[in-house]
Formats: structure tokens, C-alpha cells, sequence
């Protein structure tokens, strides 16, 4: 029975993808973490001084995992127990770090931060094909001796696509474009996962996945395609970049990159701070460039990055839909832009009021109103699950499906108020008009001749008025100016379109009565 639990023993120690002597711990995944080896049944952090490239490569080979990306220490914390006391002297050839040589340390201390961490890449069991890049194709995953193609469901491709992009070291998912007519392994990520290995897998078949990656810049914890902190792939892994070493024209060329509008937002601690380094080097782009990394760079005046500076930034959806048709930029049938061209957008019955919340968003146009019946034209059909920013994170069909017609709150735009006098008794003051007592003056209302008809409310600290719109217009008298007069007046305009009631509301005008 001895011989048998030795045996036993050996093997547990020598499974390469579960090994009893060695952990990594606090990682991201399988193939990253703080190097822990197993001494006298507890475990053991190693220093960064008895640890290197060649002893890193057989920890990397022992997880089943790729080439060693990142080794620092403090990568991934402290250990809590003790300390391994020596040094591992691997050739980088052996299959277990515990078949090593090692040799006695020099001293028996490690100082706080030195604990080794270490990322393995993840092995080579995924790759996009027929993109012209890397970082770009149709999805295949290796198993059982062959590439395959991967599928997924509608509602899980950006998830997957998230996973793709981080376990081939190439940034954020810039799209995920529709099209694809092959059929391929179903894969189900939650999108947080390391690699394909760690996500659900069918052998059913879902319609393959085509994935387009950022490769060498990525924008993380923002919301959408279009937003997040940035960050610059630097040997292997990931650095933030210091608000100081960023600019709007550096901004310009990272929005362009990710296929997004101009930038809209741009400022440190914006989206959070990095966990790893800082770039070291400070952009200097044109802006006219087609990727970050094309511009050119100068060395850092100083090599610090205060809390709270690392670079957040949101770019503008980019104009790719319009409303046409409707009297508004805010209502009428749904188009969008693809391959040079302004394409007819249509949807199912049952998804047609998730498109059209994902419409009036992208467009800025406040909520979905109504989605009214009767378009006869037919389009490309469009999924969404509403939450969506853009109709590009939404899921297309080239089958066609009824032509999408939308109406958003924001129908009317914002109408005009100014003051005149014929007296000439207002004059220009610091807070706005003033006025002598006495005379008398004319608010007027107007809009632009969107829709006929509509009236329009003057609203007064003390009251309101109203009256209907002539030529998309209207005029109110005040026959003798008086202290009742001073306060604040706003313009609103009202109007029946669409079977439903539109209101649209002026600037405040601020007048002030003076004294003859």
C-alpha cells in the first residue's frame, strides 16, 4: 500500500494543469498571479531575487500556459505566510519548477513589494483569420488537432468578442461586424474571463463570429465602445497613460482608431485608475494619424503620475444613423451608414421599440415617443437589447425586415425669445435688458418652421400668457413698463404632431425696470 500512495503522489505533482507544489495566486485567470510553492504543507511567496526569465518559463510551461509576458515583483501583492528560501536555478527546459536545481539564498530576508508575480500569455488556442491583422478575422479556436470556427448566440457575441481581444493581447473590442455565413462552435463568456478555455462551450452550431480589436490601445472600464480610461500596451502588458502626456489632438487620433466620433470628454481619474505602470513617454500626434502609436513621442519631463491623472476619455458616437422624413432630425424613417452608402434600418415587431430606444439615444434626441405603423419600405434588420448606446453594439441581419420609422421627445427644437422697443427705452446692462419705466416694449417668441401651426406660452415670474403661432411667431405687448415687469421670462412652445403632445422651452430672458 505504500508503493501505491507514492505513486498516487507522484502523479497529482505532476499534472501539469493542476500542480500540488505550486500555485498562482491573486491573478487574472489561469496563467497570471503571485508565484507560491508549497513547504512543508504550507505555501510560500518567492522573492523576485531567486526567481527569473528561465524559472518563469518553466512555471509558464507547468499551467499549460504561453510564454512568460510580465515578471516584477509586487505584480500581484504579498504573500501572507513565509518565504521561500531558495533559489530556483531552472535551465527553462524542465517540465515542473520543483525538478529545478536551487542553491541556498545569500541572505534570508525579501524586502515588502519583492514578491515575484508572474503573467503567462495564454496559449496559442485562438486566432482571427482573413482580416489582414492579428488583431482582426473570423474566430477559430484549436481543438482536437484541428482550428475551428467559433459561434455564438446574438446576445452573447460581444461578450466573446471582449474575451478574443484580451486573450490575444490586442486591447478592446473595436466591433463586431455582422455578415459572417459560416456556422461554428457555440461559445457562452461572461466577457471577464482570460481566455476562450475558461468560457462555456456546445458543439451545436451558432453562426461564426467575426471580431476587429483595438491591438495596441484600449479604453477600459468606460460604458460602450466609445469610452473609457486609456491605456498603451508596453512590453507585454498594459500602462495607463498621465493626463499630462495626452492631449485633444492625441484624443482625436485614439477616437478615430476605435471607429468613434470626436471627442467629447477628456480629463484625468475620468474612468479610475490603472492597477499597473504609467506610460513613460508623453504623445505628441497631429491628430490626422490612423493609430496612437503612429504618432510621434518624446521622453517624459518628469517620471511621475500623480493620483487621480490617469487619462479618461469619451469620444462622440460617431454619425452613422439619421432620422428622415419626419419635419425633425428627431423623427422620421431610421437610417444608417454602411460601406458608403445610407441604408434603410429595419426591425422585427417585438424589437422595434429596443431599436428605437437605442435610435433617440445615439442621436440625443431624449426618449422614444412613439414607433409609428405604415413604412412600406423594408431594410436591413436590426437587434438590440435597448441598453445600448449605438446602433454599432447592436446586432445586424442583411435580411431584410419592415423599415423602421421613429419619433424621440426632443422633436421640437429650442425656441427663440428677444425683447425690442420702439421708444427706445432698453438698453443693454450687465445682467441682461433693462428697461425705463414707462415705455412700452414687445417680447417675441419664434421657431423654425419645422411644423405649421402651435401657439406659444410666455411664462413670467407672476404670469403667463399665450398665443397662437403666426408664421412661427408670436409677439407679446406690454404697453407701460412697471416694477411688476422685472423678473424672468422663457418662451414655450407647443405643438400637436404625430398624435401627440411636443413642447419645446426658450433660454431664460432676465429684464430688470430702472428708473427714467
Amino acid at each position: 500500500s505504500l508503493t501505491v500512495s507514492s505513486t498516487k503522489l507522484i502523479e497529482c505533482s505532476t499534472n501539469s494543469f493542476s500542480p500540488e507544489s505550486l500555485r498562482l495566486v491573486d491573478g487574472a485567470g489561469l496563467c497570471s498571479g503571485r508565484v507560491e510553492v508549497k513547504s512543508n504543507q504550507s505555501w510560500a511567496s518567492v522573492c523576485k531575487a531567486d526567481f527569473d526569465q528561465q524559472d518563469a518559463e518553466v512555471v509558464c510551461v507547468e499551467f499549460g500556459c504561453g510564454t512568460p509576458a510580465a515578471l516584477q515583483g509586487g505584480l500581484y501583492g504579498e504573500g501572507e505566510g513565509q518565504t521561500w528560501d531558495k533559489e530556483f536555478q531552472c535551465r527553462g527546459k524542465e517540465s515542473l519548477l520543483l525538478d529545478c536545481d536551487t542553491s541556498d539564498r545569500e541572505n534570508n530576508t525579501c524586502l515588502p513589494g519583492n514578491a515575484v508575480g508572474l503573467t503567462c500569455s495564454e496559449p496559442d488556442d485562438v486566432r482571427l483569420v482573413g482580416g489582414g491583422s492579428r488583431c482582426a478575422g473570423g474566430v477559430e479556436w484549436y481543438d482536437q488537432g484541428e482550428w475551428r470556427i467559433v459561434g455564438a448566440e446574438d446576445e452573447d457575441q460581444r461578450d466573446v468578442a471582449a474575451v478574443v481581444c484580451r486573450q490575444l493581447g490586442c486591447g478592446s473590442t473595436v466591433s463586431v461586424p455582422p455578415g459572417n455565413t459560416t456556422r461554428g462552435i457555440r461559445f457562452y463568456c461572461e466577457g471577464d474571463e482570460s481566455s476562450l478555455r475558461e468560457c462555456f462551450r456546445s458543439y451545436d452550431l451558432h453562426p461564426g463570429l467575426t471580431v476587429i480589436c483595438s491591438e495596441s490601445v484600449r479604453l477600459v472600464d468606460g460604458a460602450g465602445l466609445c469610452s473609457g480610461r486609456v491605456e498603451v500596451k508596453s512590453n507585454q502588458s498594459w500602462a495607463s497613460v498621465c493626463e499630462a502626456d495626452f492631449d485633444r489632438q492625441d484624443a482625436e487620433v485614439v477616437c478615430t482608431e476605435f471607429g468613434c466620433g470626436a471627442p467629447a470628454a477628456l480629463q484625468g481619474g475620468l474612468y479610475g485608475e490603472g492597477e499597473g505602470q504609467t506610460w513613460d513617454k508623453e504623445f505628441q500626434c497631429k491628430g490626422k494619424e490612423s493609430l496612437l502609436l503612429d504618432c510621434d513621442t518624446s521622453d517624459r519631463e518628469n517620471n511621475t503620475c500623480l493620483p487621480g491623472n490617469a487619462i479618461g476619455l469619451t469620444c462622440s458616437e460617431p454619425d452613422d444613423v439619421r432620422l428622415v422624413g419626419g419635419g425633425s432630425r428627431c423623427a422620421g424613417g431610421v437610417e444608417w451608414y454602411d460601406q458608403g452608402e445610407w441604408r434603410t434600418v429595419g426591425a422585427d415587431d417585438r424589437d422595434q421599440r429596443d431599436v428605437a430606444a437605442v435610435v433617440c439615444r445615439q442621436m440625443r434626441c431624449g426618449s422614444t415617443v412613439s414607433v409609428p405603423p405604415g413604412n412600406t419600405t423594408r431594410g436591413v434588420g436590426v437587434f438590440c437589447y435597448g441598453s445600448d448606446s449605438s446602433l454599432r453594439e447592436c446586432r445586424r441581419m442583411y435580411d431584410l425586415h419592415p423599415g423602421l420609422t421613429v419619433i424621440c421627445s426632443d422633436l421640437l427644437v429650442q425656441p427663440d425669445i428677444y425683447l425690442t422697443d420702439p421708444m427706445g427705452g432698453v438698453f443693454r446692462g450687465h445682467q441682461g435688458p433693462e428697461m425705463f419705466r414707462g415705455y412700452n416694449f414687445t417680447i417675441t417668441c419664434s421657431t423654425q418652421p419645422q411644423y405649421p401651426g402651435g401657439s406659444f406660452l410666455l411664462t413670467f415670474t407672476s404670469s403667463n400668457r399665450t398665443q397662437p403661432a403666426v408664421n412661427h411667431s408670436a409677439a407679446f405687448l406690454f404697453p407701460a413698463a412697471d416694477d411688476s415687469h422685472q423678473g424672468n421670462y422663457s418662451c414655450v412652445y407647443e405643438n400637436y404632431v404625430f398624435s401627440h403632445n411636443f413642447s419645446s422651452e426658450s433660454e431664460l430672458l432676465s429684464l430688470t425696470i430702472t428708473g427714467n
